[in-house]
């Protein structure tokens, strides 16, 4: 795992977020890269934390993580109520931008693993055009299911032989986060990042909510009005229970350890 000592976390609700904006993340993961330390980047928002509520193990796969980034404002307000004036937030689909432009010029490469069909194979295409120089050597569009032992074994072969300094996983949470725990250490690459939704937004499937909306922390509801059948229970049963959560935290109701 890369040493992230120096890294401070925020306590949200028992997750500890990184304090970081885009630039300290770019940092991070620079050196963890030259470094080749292994370790996995997650990107949390209030879908997240909200998860790891009812599910202890994904609580802990967060707070192990290298990176923990604050990927929804909510996040960021909160860790600025505990007096960090510099977290802001690390959007997993501009972090994935910035990474891909960063790496370029210094020669590492990536797999691209998740989307539906086809997705993987055009997020490359447009990546590759987008950065000139960027090395994407393969795409992996698993099942909607979790692997069996002969493709679990036949995805660790490929991505062995391609060895990929980074693996880009485009799955939902806590599919993510969870795929990322079990291979960090079978993958010989040196970060995954679960940027989730980039897939589809980079390849051009689905629509990214105006800058606007993203900055003012109302993304999710572009997002619902996008694809309501598949998000409002998400956001409906999340939303309201976080704003509760979160104020019972900070008034003192309630306290939450990040373990």
């Amino acid at each position: 795992m890369p040493d992230t000592s120096q890294l401070k976390r925020v306590n949200v609700l028992g997750v500890g977020l990184s304090v970081i904006n885009l630039k300290s993340a770019l940092a991070a993961v620079a050196a963890s890269l030259a470094q080749k330390s292994k370790g996995y980047v997650c990107v949390t928002g209030v879908h997240g934390v909200m998860e790891a509520q009812k599910d202890p193990r994904l609580r802990s796969i967060l707070n192990q993580s290298f990176l923990n980034t604050p990927d929804g404002m909510p996040m960021v307000w909160v860790g600025k109520l505990h007096g960090f004036r510099e977290m802001d937030r690390v959007y997993g689909p501009d972090l994935m931008l910035e990474v891909c432009d960063l790496t370029r010029r210094q020669g590492y490469t990536h797999f691209l693993y998740g989307g539906g069909k086809g997705v993987a194979e055009e997020l490359q295409r447009r990546l590759e055009l987008k950065f000139p120089g960027l090395k994407v050597v393969g795409t992996y569009t698993p099942p909607f299911r979790p692997l069996n032992s002969l493709e679990e074994a036949e995805l660790v072969r490929i991505v062995n032989e391609k060895q990929p300094d980074i693996i880009w996983v485009g799955l939902s949470t806590p599919k993510q986060e969870n795929f990322m725990a079990q291979y960090r250490d079978k993958f010989d690459a040196t970060l995954m990042f679960g940027v989730g939704a980039a897939f589809d937004f980079h390849a051009g499937r689905v629509r990214q909510a105006p800058r606007w909306m993203q900055r003012s922390g109302l993304e999710w509801f572009f997002r619902l009005y996008c694809e309501p059948r598949r998000l409002w229970r998400r956001y409906f049963r999340n939303n309201p229970l976080f704003l509760f959560s979160i104020f019972c935290q900070l008034v003192g109701l309630k306290k939450y350890a990040v373990k």
